[in-house]
């Protein structure tokens, strides 16, 4: 996708005119806040753009020069043929920053984590994930924080929720919704025969308050005691809360805090994000087909990654990408290189859309 020079123009005029609006001091409130957001949004764009066009500039000029002296012109020549062979590189960036963001990338994420088939043992491996993801957060400087868990007997987790919160959380981990599948020799199986097991990963990006409004009349509110793995406060008080949103049907729980306004605060947290994800579904349903060629669909029923132990290898189906470094995956750090490909190969295939 070719940019005009007229366009690179038009983003350095429009970055130099929201540099001289905020310096101003002449906005206040929403207009501030608003052209603050547009010039962050703009500058590292523009500032792509600035080398660009820096690079076509002084190709040109190299190209144009009709110096007498033959070295000047090999010296001329030798630079503009590295100008010729970097200027590409540098445009497909440009294009990859101009690509429509998704508005919800900025936003912090809820996490929730779902043992699938397999028992006990897809419980524990949904518990390793868990573990992958707060290492792989870590690792971002970001903050993870768990709102309800409900534990197995072994250590495992039936089902967790958590939010995570930080610098561009959903957008890199966006592509981590669906069913996760790992085969290895479970904990509790004797005979040393490998199982398929797997979790199912939903990632949702958290709404504010303004995003999603929701009304008493449309919640009904049930309290109980609260039950658990280990026996930890069990019928000790009514501190569960559980939350209907009658209009869409969304039941959400939430049993982890002993206290009753922080279990409700939590399922609210829950409850918004989960509505705000079907508000963005049905909102995104007319580009329901363009988004099935984009890598992953976000589909929770989609298979998209397998652990394989005995080899110690994971592989992504959508990318075909294999990795044998499976404990560093688990670790953190290998999760970054995964994701990383997820990335590229998204905007691959909308920068081949666009040109298409």
């Amino acid at each position: 996708m070719a940019i005009s020079d007229a366009r690179l123009a038009q983003m350095a005029a429009r970055l130099a005119e929201l540099e001289a609006r905020l310096a101003s001091g002449t906005l206040e409130g929403d207009a501030f806040v608003a052209a603050s957001r547009d010039y962050a949004e703009l500058e590292p764009v523009a500032r792509v753009a600035a080398d660009v066009a820096a690079m076509r500039g002084e190709l040109e000029s190299l190209q144009a020069l009709e110096d007498p002296d033959p070295d000047m012109r090999a010296l001329a020549a030798e630079e503009a043929a590295r100008l010729k062979a970097e200027l590409p590189g540098a445009e497909r960036r440009l294009a990859i920053a101009m690509l429509p963001r998704d508005a919800a990338d900025v936003r912090p994420a809820m996490l929730e984590i779902r043992a699938g088939t397999g028992g006990d043992e897809a419980a524990l491996f949904a518990a390793d994930l868990y573990r992958m993801y707060e290492r792989y957060a870590a690792e971002q400087g970001w903050r993870v924080e768990m709102v309800s868990a409900n534990a197995s007997e072994i250590g495992g987790f039936k089902e967790v929720v958590a939010n995570v919160s930080g610098s561009g959380v959903f957008a890199k981990l966006k592509f981590e919704s669906g069913v996760h599948r790992v085969q290895r020799v479970p904990v509790t199986e004797s005979g040393g025969r490998i199982h398929t097991s797997a979790a199912t990963v939903a990632v949702l990006p958290e709404p504010s308050e303004v995003d999603v409004q929701i009304e008493d009349k449309d919640l009904k509110i049930d309290i109980y005691r609260a039950s658990g793995a280990g026996g930890q406060h069990v019928n000790t008080t009514d501190s569960a809360v559980r939350i209907t949103h009658l209009p869409t049907n969304l039941v959400v729980t939430c049993q982890d805090e002993r206290s009753q306004h922080k279990n409700k605060a939590k399922a609210m947290q829950v409850l918004r994000a989960r509505l705000y994800e079907k508000m963005r579904d049905e909102a995104q349903g007319a580009e329901a087909e363009a988004r099935k060629a984009m890598v992953g669909s976000g589909d929770r029923s989609e298979r998209i990654r397998t652990y394989n132990f005995p080899q110690g290898r994971v592989t992504d189906h959508r990318i075909n990408l294999t990795l044998h470094r499976l404990p560093e995956v688990l670790e953190g750090p290998g999760l970054a290189e995964l994701v990383d490909a997820l990335i590229a190969e998204d905007e691959a295939k909308r920068l081949a859309a666009m040109d298409g």
